[in-house]
């Protein structure tokens, strides 16, 4: 028996937009506009690609720049999709308690309904979040890894573990921050045995100009990609993925 289906991975950076004026009249003020006007824009842009599953990164659940609406909730109910929402740092970290940054989180949608959801935390790093959801068929993983590369190496060895947990076929993804390269993840894969969907290794960030591939969706051997696209568009710093692949039971 045969299963299709398409992942969409987008980091959305808050809904905030992208381009020059994200820094004017200061470096990132971006930041701290609302999103009232993008988040819209970013629900028909994934409509468009007719997504099963949609993993989103830094999406604010519902702070004074979302004027407080859930962006999951809001992105969800304009695909017709489930979904859960978690902020993505650890208590009692003080991040927790700063207004706008206590909203900060990751999100997962599906079109049919979520068996089963598990929220891990990386034992240090400021982003520590590790979702975990369980389908009929597949067990997915969201993250978004240390901009710290000692922090990011230890990171991907707890997620190498959690990995190793499952018996179902997966399929991880998210911003994994490597700036130093794919060279990076060489443990990682080989503790999994994981493989990259993007296996011409096209670039995700900057939108604007792309020179570095820092989002990323693995999966196991038991999963076959039919296709993968760098989707271009502006929305975000970020350029968004989607897979479509084929899981064989």
């Amino acid at each position: 028996m045969k299963e299709i289906f398409r992942f969409l991975l987008y980091n959305i950076r808050y809904g905030t937009g992208s381009g020059w004026r994200f820094h004017t009249p200061l470096p990132f003020i971006g930041y701290l506009r609302k999103s009232k006007k993008n988040i819209p824009e970013i629900i028909d842009f994934i409509k468009l690609q007719c997504p099963d599953l949609v993993g989103l990164i830094e999406v604010d659940g519902g702070s004074y720049r979302a004027q407080g609406i859930s962006q999951a909730k809001q992105i969800a109910d304009g695909l017709g999709h489930y979904f859960i929402f978690k902020i993505k740092y650890q208590k009692p970290l003080l991040t927790r308690h700063i207004p706008i940054i206590r909203s900060q989180g990751n999100a997962f949608l599906a079109r049919d309904r979520i068996l089963n959801q598990q929220y891990h935390y990386f034992e240090r790093g400021i982003k520590r979040l590790v979702i975990e959801v369980e389908l009929e068929s597949i067990v997915f993983f969201l993250v978004h890894l240390s901009i710290s590369y000692n922090r990011r190496k230890e990171q991907l060895m707890e997620l190498a573990a959690l990995v190793k947990t499952c018996t179902k076929p997966i399929v991880v993804g998210g911003d994994f921050n490597i700036f130093f390269g794919i060279k990076e993840l060489n443990d990682f894969l080989a503790a999994t045995q994981l493989k990259s969907a993007n296996h011409l290794n096209l670039f995700t960030f900057p939108s604007r100009k792309p020179r570095l591939e820092l989002d990323f969706i693995f999966h196991s051997p038991e999963i076959t990609v039919d296709r993968i696209e760098v989707l271009h568009s502006r929305l975000s710093d970020h350029l968004p993925l989607v897979c479509d692949f084929t899981i064989t039971s």
